[in-house]
């Protein structure tokens, strides 16, 4: 147990460094395997990429083993942690993206960017800051010590809010009244992303203690899952790469362009959340996955939505893919964050 704990411990020591790996690997694949990474691109279920899909899974279904069930009960009576959460996602987020983007598209950026483009690459920067984590903030959880139980909560509220609220925020902030959501892509990710593995780890969870017992479930069966969750996030990087490495290799001046409002904005809303946790006294079980919900996006929805509203190849679209390119290196460097600050 030891050695497997030291393992793991070197592995997401030097995490940062196999994330560079994986997007130099998913760059290379992208440019010498193009007909092979547009196969798989295609392999689609509503929209939702299915190879993404598995691996997104992957990530998630080790989280949700450990999620103790009948203890989410407790959870409303400490609801401080759930109204900072929709607090800074609802109230905030999408409207500092928007500035953001506004801003640095449309003045600091207006040497290279015109104006008709400078629109379109605002209205793909609020479709990510109008959708929130649902899936991958289960990866930040837990990589922070999070409370899953808790995080589950925050995660679902945040679903529920998103049937809702998505529709009228981007109508809002883009001024227009007639957009056409892919509501199939969104049920479809948030069962195949959040749904799913949740079910599954319930079962595993219910029939391996019931036949084992809780101390062969937590001490022999769980940890062989630890480093699945880091190897599938790493494995995903190297698709998105691989998917969108024509476009990163043949706009490499735009790319950067873009992605400079969308890191400023991940950062900002991270510190919102978390001087905001650390006013309400939360404990960093709580206050981390809340920072990171927000600080991290829907990009599934965000992309689905960007290409049916503009078009595959339109700016829209690229934002919400640069957004992805650039989510999981910053939200590695948040973590760390997190991590340094977890006895503070």
């Amino acid at each position: 147990m030891e050695k497997e704990t030291a393992g793991i411990g070197f592995f997401e020591k030097y995490l940062s460094l196999w994330v560079a790996l994986c997007i130099l690997i998913g760059l290379a694949i992208g440019h010498f395997a193009p007909t092979a990474v547009t196969a798989l691109s295609q392999l689609e279920f509503y929209g939702v990429n299915l190879p993404i899909a598995v691996l997104i899974w992957l990530m998630i279904y080790p989280m949700m083993l450990q999620i103790d069930f009948s203890s989410i009960k407790d959870v409303g009576k400490k609801p401080k942690g759930v109204l900072l959460t929709v607090a800074v996602n609802w109230l905030i987020k999408p409207f500092t993206m928007a500035f953001f983007a506004w801003i640095f598209f449309t003045k600091l950026f207006a040497a290279w960017i015109d104006p008709a483009q400078a629109g379109e690459y605002i209205a793909g920067a609020i479709l990510l800051g109008a959708a929130p984590c649902t899936a991958m903030v289960f990866v930040w959880s837990y990589l922070t010590k999070g409370d899953a139980n808790y995080t589950l909560v925050q995660v679902s509220v945040n679903d529920l809010i998103i049937l809702v609220a998505f529709v009228p925020i981007v109508g809002l902030l883009l001024g227009i009244t007639d957009i056409q959501i892919p509501y199939a892509t969104l049920f479809a990710s948030v069962g195949l992303f959040v749904v799913v593995p949740l079910l599954a780890g319930y079962l595993t969870n219910r029939i391996l203690i019931q036949k084992k017992g809780a101390v062969w479930f937590n001490e022999a069966f769980l940890p062989l899952f630890k480093p699945v969750s880091i190897l599938a996030l790493l494995l995903t990087l190297v698709l998105l790469f691989a998917f969108q490495g024509g476009n990163i290799l043949n706009n490499p001046l735009i790319i950067a362009l873009i992605a400079i409002p969308l890191i400023l904005q991940t950062y900002f809303i991270f510190f919102v959340a978390w001087f905001g946790a650390r006013k309400l006294n939360l404990p960093h079980a709580v206050a981390a996955p809340a920072a990171l919900i927000g600080a991290s996006n829907f990009f599934e929805l965000s992309v689905a939505v960007a290409i049916s509203l503009f078009g595959l190849a339109s700016p829209a679209a690229l934002v919400t893919v640069v957004g992805v390119l650039v989510e999981v290196p910053v939200m590695l460097s948040l973590v760390a964050f997190a991590n340094a600050r977890r006895s503070a």
